[in-house]
């Protein structure tokens, strides 16, 4: 995917990071326009969003007005000049989108997670040259995410994006959606050309959580936002708690810091070159330390195989699970961090352990 165009070429880029906003849904033509001018007169975003169809979760909800709306956020295009976005989940919904003249598709997590929903969108956009985004699967999949980018790709789309939206997890939880940066990282790592934007409306799930989610995407250097915006949030049919009002969209994109990705100064590129030099030698140092634990790993296996010992042995598990997360937060490191990694090291003595009884 070398070939696809860069979202400057898009045709509706006003800033960096480009902004996406508008309504979770359109319920009125009155709610609708009226958010879109207010964000036009306040702001200087790149694309207007609203929902016209909206899969909910269990039904009963608002499912957004459907092909009616159409003419509504048809009208907010030509009276505001300002190009629009809809999200799309069928076929048919691609060939109204296209008679009204949307100039941007998105498709959702749901039907992302879907391959025969995102073939079905795939085959209805073949000879169509309009740029489509693709949101992140509600389940926490990166190949899923990739293939529906693929299947869109394949159908002759070279203006595609990709969309963070978070990912669903069971229980409480700080986060909507929990937001899982590696994730989005390994994408844009697999594919550096691909325009990666942030929802931090649906990942946060609450609007105080919107700006610093909006901060960490651009200190990541995401090349865009969308952020879910409401003439009157409180009284929305749909997401209430994540929209924002106009006004509150301009302090939110007046708060967030844009950095360059540009090192530039030959002084800072000397002075980073130096330290990543020093991190090069320790990552050395603690792949050698590794080699050697795993080799004392091997000679336990060893000795256990000749007297018939078991290889887990929860008591000593316990004591470096215990221990080593302690022994790190004196060190000032990440507790969390260090227990993850502990628990990749003990499951890959097991493995290491497990071949050599087995040998």
């Amino acid at each position: 995917m070398k070939d696809l165009i860069p979202l400057e070429d898009w045709g509706f880029v006003k800033s960096v990071p480009a902004i996406i906003a508008g309504p979770c849904s359109a319920e009125t033509e009155e709610q609708l326009f009226d958010t879109c001018k207010a964000i036009k007169e306040k702001t200087d975003v790149s694309l207007f969003r609203a929902g016209i169809w909206k899969p909910r979760t269990r039904p009963g909800s608002f499912e957004g007005i459907g092909e009616e709306a159409l003419e509504w956020y048809k009208t907010v295009k030509d009276e505001l000049e300002i190009p629009v976005a809809l999200e799309v989940a069928t076929a048919k919904h691609v060939e109204s989108a296209l008679k009204y003249e949307m100039d941007v598709l998105w498709i959702g997590a749901r039907s992302t997670a879907n391959p025969f929903t995102v073939q079905e969108i795939a085959d209805a956009l073949q000879g169509v040259d309009i740029p489509v985004i693709v949101k992140n699967p509600v389940n926490p999949d990166l190949a899923l995410w990739i293939g529906a980018i693929e299947r869109v790709y394949n159908a002759g789309i070279r203006k595609i994006g990709a969309l963070h939206r978070g990912f669903s997890s069971y229980g409480e939880k700080e986060f909507r959606n929990a937001p899982m940066w590696q994730l989005p990282i390994a994408l844009k790592s697999d594919f550096p050309q691909i325009p990666l934007f942030c929802d931090p409306s649906h990942i946060g799930g609450k609007r105080d959580l919107i700006l610093p989610i909006s901060q960490k995407a651009v200190d990541l250097n995401y090349d865009g936002l969308m952020i879910e915006t409401h003439i009157n949030p409180d009284e929305a049919l749909s997401d209430a708690k994540q929209q924002v009002t106009p006004d509150a969209l301009v302090d939110i994109l007046a708060s967030i810091k844009v950095r360059s990705a540009d090192i530039g100064d030959e002084s800072l590129k000397n002075k980073l070159a130096e330290l990543r030099s020093h991190i090069d030698q320790i990552d050395e140092d603690i792949l050698s330390s590794l080699a050697n634990r795993m080799g004392l790993v091997g000679q336990i296996g060893d000795y256990k195989k000749e007297n018939d010992i078991t290889i887990f042995q929860a008591k000593r598990w316990v004591n470096i699970f215990q221990n080593r997360p302690e022994q790190a937060k004196k060190m000032g490191l990440s507790t969390s961090f260090i227990e993850q990694l502990f628990k990749l090291i003990h499951d890959e003595s097991i493995r290491i352990q497990t071949k050599i009884l087995n040998s």
